[in-house]
């Protein structure tokens, strides 16, 4: 069963979400469409059409865009996934969103969607499984309590509940607060290898996080999961 992913975001989703679900879900095969790294052009030059970085309604301009352009050259797929960071909006209004952008594809309309969030963005899987990701890689592992302790004292980061963190931000459309900047400041107050969305991000969540613990304290993780589990081990 091929299933296309549209994630929203840059190189942390570039970089760790395929290999995550390929990890955890070896009856289906993931392909990425977005994001889509720039390519290089003549005195590496990057594109700037295929910027990174593209969610909410950029993302739902890209997946009709993209699916599109994919299946008018005659490719096809059993599901379509798309995971963007919710940043703080309502679940059901961007679910109807992204959905709508699916079925301005007449092509796709019939094809099955699991659409799914990272709330309010990806590193809250992250600081969920703290004890197997930050606690045991060897960048944090001698610091760990302490920047666990910035983010539960400074940043007031729910440990139990992530998908809590922060609320919603009018003027900016966003959170008030992003939960992978405040992980990264709190790293870099101890001194030691800073934190890079690009490179600590993937790498947990490809080599160290465990889907279980996750779902325990994160249930918009869960739903998605599950659902995509339940597909994946479908006859």
């Amino acid at each position: 069963m091929v299933v296309w992913i549209f994630a929203g975001g840059g190189e942390a989703e570039i970089r760790g979400l395929v290999n995550f679900f390929r990890k955890h879900f070896t009856n289906c095969e993931f392909e990425r469409k977005t994001p889509i790294r720039p390519k290089l052009v003549p005195h590496k030059v990057k594109k700037k059409q295929h910027a990174l970085g593209k969610t909410g309604e950029s993302l739902a301009k890209q997946i009709k865009q993209e699916l599109h352009s994919s299946l008018s050259h005659g490719m096809s797929c059993d599901l379509i996934l798309v995971l963007d960071d919710l940043d703080c909006h309502d679940v059901e209004t961007r679910k109807i969103m992204l959905s709508d952008a699916i079925d301005k594809v007449e092509a796709a309309q019939n094809i099955k969607r699991l659409i799914g969030f990272a709330v309010p963005e990806l590193e809250a899987w992250i600081i969920a499984d703290w004890d197997n990701t930050v606690a045991k890689h060897i960048d944090f592992r001698q610091r760990h309590s302490a920047i666990r302790w910035s983010l539960s004292t400074q940043s007031n980061v729910p440990f139990d509940a992530p998908e809590s963190f922060s609320n919603y931000d009018p003027v900016t459309d966003a959170c008030e607060d992003k939960l992978s900047e405040c992980l990264v400041e709190a790293a870099k107050v101890y001194g030691g290898r800073k934190y890079s969305k690009a490179i600590h991000t993937p790498m947990l969540l490809i080599e160290y996080l465990n889907p279980q613990i996750v779902s325990n304290k994160c249930p918009v993780f869960k739903q998605f999961y599950t659902e995509l589990f339940n597909y994946c081990n479908s006859d």
